[in-house]
């Protein structure tokens, strides 16, 4: 789950129209290059003409670009994307994702909009859809019902089935899950070659997610087009980058997320920066900040081995793309990818380079050729920046303008609604005092205290999940269908504690959630929200059986917080997809 929900608070951030603009006497930065000063006319959404001299055409919006430098809008080249991700990365100056797994009905409806014309207000979405797993594999445990393989001889079928759904590219995951103390299946080797084959018949890369060297250069030996991520488990061998290289291979190092995983949050530096905080949710400000969790067992990371990588592939002249993994701890839609090209700066790469590697870089390896770069006939995406992100590459984070398609985005309206959905103080919820939220015994779903019950699914998000609320026999009954395939599939019943849905409120006198449930014996999750914890739920899980149970959860036990800002409470069917039966009485905190 993102941050959806606040896109009804937020101001919408465009204008209807592409204008014709002239930028004049900027600093050019063309995806490859630096020129200047420069004018550039923008007519119709695309590039008309770059010149040292343009005069003003009738009507024409000027933009005085003295002291600022004009680039292609941002690719992220790695990114998992739902609910309004992109709007938020647009806000940043990121005009395209390259999606590396998400829900198919998602991509279908982003691409369709952007085929319309219809999504000037948010970046623009190329993705792999579903990635191929094995059976219990990475991607699986998301309680998500997506189609896996384990056969060689499946390969082609498979690809095929992914192609038909709308995969711009494959992805393929090959990693067991050892580098994070983790335990999961995945494919073989001889899976891993026959896929790639499977969509380079279909004339498709295929990329790959990779936990460690080992898979790498399982990669590489596939014939794989690229590494979607680098490593963290051990030190690159000294002939890794060349042998990259001599595979004419491409990598997204993802170091931000990288650096996460080694428990540092790789977005962190950004919660301090005066540029980027105006536009940044106390949600976005927290998860930038994370880090992943040690596990028991987690064998020794070095994010030291990732900067080693980029070295030797800087060295090489493998072609080196910007992306973020957006949606995980320490990330954030459109700001991490500002994190990300420091991060590659600080691995080697020269300024510059590192904004190759999110404009033409990307637009290059996926044949994206109607941008990343600034040049006649080619997609008006651009961001003007203060100063000159040439020799300091936290330039890009000082933005004076965001055009999509020609269109200008309302960077100050974005700012309003931010500021607006931060200054909200969580307040204590009057009727909290007793604790007890809802009994039934009156056949209604009213609550004690806040905004009290509603169905809560992943529709919201784009998925196909679905549930119903009753009461009876002085309960209440959750009934509803899970559906995969998305990230968080989810159905369910939510309390908002707050004046209004997922409005936050501060129960800090509170300790525990207690509850009755019974059941048709699957395992349910309790998932808490809250405004310090970022987008992620925080979950516990148990198990309703035919009698009725008592269960408590200590607030503290879901996590670092302490219910000062608790926005809702979701009890959801799940992980397992399918139809589900729960019956809930006696909600309280206490």
């Amino acid at each position: 789950m993102r941050n959806f929900l606040l896109v009804l608070l937020l101001a919408s951030g465009l204008s209807a129209e592409a204008q014709t603009t002239l930028f004049r006497n900027v600093r050019l930065f063309d995806g490859e290059r630096v020129a200047g000063p420069r004018d550039v006319l923008v007519r119709d959404g695309l590039v008309a003409d770059i010149a040292p001299k343009i005069e003003v055409p009738a009507g024409a919006t000027v933009v005085d670009g003295t002291g600022k430098t004009l680039l292609p809008g941002l690719i992220d080249a790695h990114t998992h994307t739902w609910g309004d991700a992109l709007r938020t990365a647009l806000a940043f100056g990121v005009t395209t994702e390259l999606d590396m797994f998400t829900a198919t009905s998602f991509v279908k409806e982003m691409k369709a909009e952007q085929a319309a014309g219809k999504a000037n207000g948010r970046a623009d979405l190329f993705s792999a859809g579903t990635l191929v797993t094995a059976p219990g594999g990475h991607g699986t445990e998301y309680g998500m019902n997506i189609p896996t393989i384990t056969k060689a001889d499946e390969a082609q079928a498979f690809v095929d089935a992914r192609i038909a759904e709308g995969s711009d590219y494959i992805k393929i995951v090959l990693d067991d899950g050892h580098t994070y103390g983790m335990k999961m299946p995945t494919v073989s080797t001889e899976v891993l070659k026959a896929v790639v084959d499977a969509a380079h018949a279909r004339k498709k890369l295929a990329v790959v997610h990779a936990g460690d060297l080992a898979g790498a250069r399982a990669a590489m030996n596939a014939g794989a087009d690229a590494l979607v991520h680098l490593f963290v488990d051990a030190q690159p061998d000294a002939a890794f980058g060349r042998d990259v290289a001599k595979r004419r291979m491409f990598v997204t190092p993802t170091l931000g997320v990288l650096m996460s995983v080694t428990g540092t949050g790789g977005g962190a530096t950004l919660a301090s920066d005066a540029r980027m905080t105006p536009y940044l949710t106390k949600m976005e400000l927290t998860q930038l900040q994370q880090g992943f969790p040690r596990r028991p067992g987690q064998p020794p990371v070095h994010y030291s081995a990732a900067v080693a990588s980029v070295k030797q592939l800087r060295a090489a002249k493998v072609p080196i793309l910007a992306g973020t993994d957006a949606g995980n701890p320490g990330t954030g839609h459109g700001s991490a990818l500002h994190r990300e090209l420091e991060l590659l700066v600080e691995a080697g790469l020269t300024p510059a380079e590192a904004l190759i590697a999110a404009t033409s870089a990307p637009a290059r390896a996926f044949a994206l050729n109607d941008r990343g770069w600034i040049a006649k006939g080619l997609r008006a995406d651009l961001l003007l920046v203060n100063g000159d992100p040439t020799t300091n590459i936290t330039a890009t984070r000082d933005i004076a303008g965001i055009w999509k398609g020609g269109v200008p985005f309302d960077r100050a309206a974005y700012a309003k609604g931010v500021a607006s959905a931060n200054a909200a103080v969580a307040a204590k919820p009057a009727g909290l005092e007793s604790g007890a939220i809802s009994d039934f015994n009156d056949g209604t779903t009213k609550s004690a205290f806040g905004a009290g019950w509603m169905v809560s699914t992943d529709a919201v998000a784009g998925g196909k999940s679905k549930g119903e609320l009753s009461v009876a026999d002085g309960a209440l009954v959750v009934r509803g269908t899970v559906v995969g395939p998305l990230p968080y599939a989810w159905s369910g019943a939510m309390f908002s504690p707050g004046a209004a849905p997922f409005q936050a409120a501060d129960v800090s006198s509170k300790k525990a959630l207690r509850f009755r449930a019974k059941g048709d014996g699957r395992t349910y999750r309790v998932m808490l929200f809250a405004t310090s914890s970022g987008y992620t739920p925080l979950v516990k899980t148990f198990t309703a059986g035919a009698g009725w149970t008592d269960h408590t959860f200590p607030i503290a036990s879901f996590g670092s917080i302490d219910g000062r800002d608790l926005t809702a409470i979701i009890f959801a069917g799940g992980p397992e997809p399918g139809e589900f039966e729960l019956r809930l009485d006696d909600v309280r905190l206490e």
